[in-house]
């Protein structure tokens, strides 16, 4: 990966503000395995030469005293001039170690930063760590300005349920808060040219909804690759990247993974969002609501699902929608191929191939959405919506067969006694609205006013990565069209 930060100006600020506050600090900072904390943490650090930097990561899957071990030996490396310390039999003792080694430094005003990285991982059960850290931070440690405690994790909801909402000695101890999202078009974009690769917008956006904006992924990309080859290379050359991916994602972030796995493929075979009732009566792992709630807030906190209730639908619940673009992508196209990528190349006209089947449509078509629900503080600027504008989606499904369903992809419920419905379509050419599409849309809108009973104007806007052609039907329905282009701005 490139040594340049890209984006985070806020996360950058914030720790930067952090460093020399004049009290000691608690930061948690968490996001989805390959997101870029690490790199982020020690880039910033790096670049500071007056402070003490103690950094330490989990190991997964390591035991209770292989975790004490490499913590015991991190002490000796920025403490003791690399000196094999002894190690301790438990956490008390170890953070006791590290205690005293503070106090060795003299200079009073010089920042400590312990940066403790993938703590869950460091967690081991009957440990007492969490118990331990909460000892030493509300007696030792927070009452030295110098010490900047960093707790970082890629398991999001450990972080927010064990320290973040801690109930007890860690409650409201936590100074600053950070969470950690995947980058977006733009910050995509400055990555890769940071990398000395350009490329048009369009293949930027095909980028995107295979990697989901992951730095770590897009990391792999080489210069002088069109998007269709640098997929290629990513998912479909021998024991590929985002073959071997999947299982590691998963598996990293949450204990017994298959059964959030199971939920994930529930809910991805609903593309447009699937209620909590429906999950809980097909899952095979869970069969409680309360445990299920718990997992899909889970889900949640790691960014691969959205929750919301349907415009209007608030007697139904809450319902979740698939937004991790690479989970879809495995799911549509490398699951069904994954033992031949074991043994073989596909090929760089495999991808090529998969372009020109039926499925696709249907994959860049969920893709795209999931990319545009991520980006919707662009497209309500692109609109000059306000910011108090509700959004939402909606979505009709009669019980009878007498009447047809409807389906907005995306709705902004407006404060000017409007509403504008969002038509969202990705094309490899301009989206053309024909005759036949035209009395989608019209029968759309009428079914949205009919079942809502809705007494605000109706706009129509169309989402097209490669834009939209003019007919006598767009003058008529769209009043707004956005482009790619638009997805881009900040």
């Amino acid at each position: 990966m490139s040594d340049v930060i890209i984006g985070r100006e806020k996360e950058i600020e914030t720790i930067g503000g952090m460093l020399f506050s004049d009290r000691p600090e608690f930061l948690t900072v968490y996001g989805r395995r390959r997101i870029g904390k690490t790199f982020l943490i020690k880039n910033i650090m790096r670049q500071r030469k007056d402070i003490i930097f103690f950094h330490v990561t989990g190991m997964k899957d390591g035991s209770f005293k292989e975790q004490i071990r490499h913590f015991t030996d991190e002490i000796g490396n920025i403490f003791y001039d690399g000196a094999r310390l002894e190690s301790k039999k438990n956490w008390a003792e170890t953070f006791l170690l590290l205690t005293d080694a503070i106090k060795r430094i003299r200079d009073k005003n010089k920042p400590i930063v312990l940066f403790f990285d993938e703590f869950p991982w460091m967690a081991t059960k009957k440990s007492k760590l969490l118990q331990t850290l909460d000892h030493y931070w509300n007696h030792r440690w927070s009452d030295d300005k110098r010490i900047k405690l960093i707790i970082c994790g890629s398991s999001s909801s450990w972080i927010v349920d064990k320290i973040v909402n801690n109930k007890g000695g860690l409650h409201n101890r936590i100074t600053q808060n950070i969470r950690i999202e995947p980058f977006n078009l733009k910050e995509t974009k400055d990555y890769l040219i940071s990398r000395g690769i350009n490329l048009k917008h369009n293949h930027i956006i095909q980028l995107y909804m295979v990697t989901g904006g992951v730095p770590y992924y897009l990391s792999h990309i080489k210069k002088g690759l069109s998007a269709s080859q640098a997929i290629s290379t990513l998912a479909f050359s021998k024991d590929s990247l985002l073959l071997k991916e999947f299982n590691n994602l998963y598996t990293s972030l949450f204990e017994n993974a298959e059964g959030y796995i199971d939920l994930i493929r529930i809910i991805y075979k609903k593309r447009h969002g699937i209620s909590q009732p429906e999950i809980i009566e097909k899952s095979k792992y869970f069969s409680k609501g309360g445990r299920i709630t718990k997992k899909l807030q889970e889900l949640e906190e790691a960014g691969f699902i959205i929750s919301y209730v349907p415009y209007q639908h608030k007697k139904k619940g809450i319902c979740y929608r698939l937004i991790d673009e690479y989970t879809v992508f495995y799911f549509y196209w490398i699951e069904s191929v994954r033992a031949k990528l074991k043994k073989i190349d596909l090929g760089t006209s495999y991808w090529e191939m998969l372009q020109k089947q039926p499925s696709w449509k249907s994959w860049s078509g969920y893709a795209f959405e999931a990319l545009c629900f991520k980006h919707l503080t662009q497209i309500r600027n692109a609109l000059h919506i306000s910011a108090d504008a509700m959004i939402d989606s909606w979505r009709y499904s009669p019980r009878g067969e007498e009447k047809e369903g409807a389906q907005i992809d995306l709705l902004f419920d407006r404060n000017d006694d409007a509403i504008t419905l969002c038509e969202i379509k990705y094309t490899n050419e301009p989206f053309t609205i024909d005759k036949n599409i035209a009395s989608t849309i019209e029968r759309k809108a009428k079914v949205f006013k009919e079942q809502t009973r809705t007494k605000k104007q109706l706009f129509w806007a169309v989402i097209s990565a490669n834009g939209m052609k003019k007919t006598t039907y767009t003058e008529k329905l769209i009043v707004a069209v956005l482009v790619g282009e638009d997805l881009f701005k900040s």
